[in-house]
This record gives C-alpha cells, sequence and structure tokens, in this order.
C-alpha cells in the first residue's frame, strides 16, 4: 500500500522545484521560442523542459508509474498508477509575465485520483489535499466560503481557447452576471483559481473546455 503523506510531501518538493525552475526562466525568458498550439494556444520551451523535470522526479517517486501530461510526454498503458501534470498552468500569463501561473500534480489510479499538488509560483503558495483526507496551503488547514448568495458571490471566468465553441455562453454569463454577482474575475489559470475557492478566496470559478491535467489536482484538493 501507497504511503501517501510521504509521497505528496515528496510531490510538494517537487512542485516547488519546477515553481522555481519557471521563475528563473521567466527572468531570462525568449519569447521568440513560443509555439502556437491553436489559436491563441501557446507552448514555450519552457513548458516542455519542466513536464520533463517533473517526469523524471516523478517517475522516480513512484517506480513503474505512467503519465498524462499537456505536453504529451511520458506514456499511459495499464499502469495501476499514474500522474496527471500539467507543468504550466497559465502559460499564456507566464509568457506575458503576469501571474498567476502555476505546475499542477495529481496521482490517480484509473478509478480515483489519491493526491493532489497545486503550486502558485507568484505567491508561493503550495495547496494539497490526499483523497479522504483535508485540503491545505502552505500547511494550514483551508475550507471554502460560506458564500450561498449571487450577489455576494466573488466569482473567476474562464476563457477557453475554444472561441467559436464558448463565445454565445460566454456572453450569457457574462450579461447574467455582470452587476448581479459581487465581483467577477478573469486570471487565465484554472488550476490556482479553483484551489482559490478551495480557500475562501473565490466562490465559484466557471469554464468549459478543460483538460484532466488542468482540473485533477486541484478538484482534489476543492472537493476536500
Amino acid at each position: 500500500m501507497l504511503d501517501l503523506f510521504h509521497i505528496c510531501a515528496s510531490v510538494q518538493q517537487i512542485a516547488r522545484e519546477a515553481g522555481l525552475f519557471l521563475k528563473q526562466e521567466r527572468e531570462a525568458f525568449d519569447p521568440e521560442k513560443i509555439e502556437e498550439k491553436g489559436l491563441h494556444n501557446y507552448v514555450s520551451y519552457v513548458d516542455k523542459a519542466s513536464e520533463k523535470m517533473l517526469i523524471e522526479k516523478l517517475g522516480a517517486l513512484l517506480p513503474g508509474s505512467g503519465f498524462i501530461a499537456e505536453e504529451g510526454s511520458g506514456c499511459l498503458t495499464d499502469e495501476t498508477y499514474y500522474w496527471v501534470i500539467d507543468p504550466l498552468d497559465g502559460t499564456s500569463n507566464f509568457i506575458h509575465n503576469s501571474y498567476p501561473y502555476a505546475v499542477s500534480i495529481a496521482l490517480r489510479t484509473h478509478e480515483e485520483i489519491l493526491l493532489g499538488v497545486v503550486y502558485e509560483v507568484g505567491r508561493d503558495e503550495c495547496f494539497y489535499a490526499i483523497k479522504s483526507g483535508k485540503a491545505y496551503l502552505n500547511g494550514k488547514e483551508i475550507r471554502v466560503s460560506g458564500v450561498n448568495q449571487l450577489d455576494k458571490a466573488f466569482i473567476g471566468l474562464g476563457l477557453p481557447y475554444n472561441v467559436e465553441g464558448y463565445k454565445p455562453i460566454a456572453e450569457k454569463l457574462l450579461h447574467s452576471l455582470y452587476g448581479r454577482a459581487s465581483g467577477l474575475r478573469l486570471l487565465g489559470a484554472a488550476a490556482p483559481e479553483i484551489c482559490y475557492i478551495a480557500c475562501g478566496r473565490y466562490d465559484a470559478r466557471i469554464e468549459a473546455f478543460l483538460g484532466e491535467w488542468d482540473v485533477a489536482a486541484a478538484g482534489l484538493i476543492l472537493e476536500c
């Protein structure tokens, strides 16, 4: 049986190391090395290098584990345990030297998520949780807000890259929420923003077309 407490502690350290790498690379970032995966959907050499680092360190932590990673590194066949990682959630923010951006790591089986860690670089905040446990931020227990009324709700919105598919929904959301909710924000990084719900900063966040690597770790943290 896995010692999830030990593994989670190690994953937090790995996430922080990857976050430090991102911060250092941002200081000397070369915008000429940006690739466009889709309309305004970018990937950089930093995403790829961070992903490679995570796969090496997590593979050593749990030998024989598989991977689902946003930039396509690693592999997944019939492994019992596998990692779901986003090496740089908020790439557009990173490219434009804006926060938040984060490292997101989840460990799961084919049936359930076992642990999740999200490290937000700008605020040096490490969110984490283990299945059936509590959620934490830098070692302190966190919980969602008690807000249940729209006029008091502080809501994060996300605008996915599927412009044609989502534009009518975005327009309807703005029409329905603007002026009725307490506040609306567009920060551009799903994993840390979901964690902001978990710690009570946000009361909700709305976005579609997210990948498993965007929500696996943060979703468990929110559930706990």
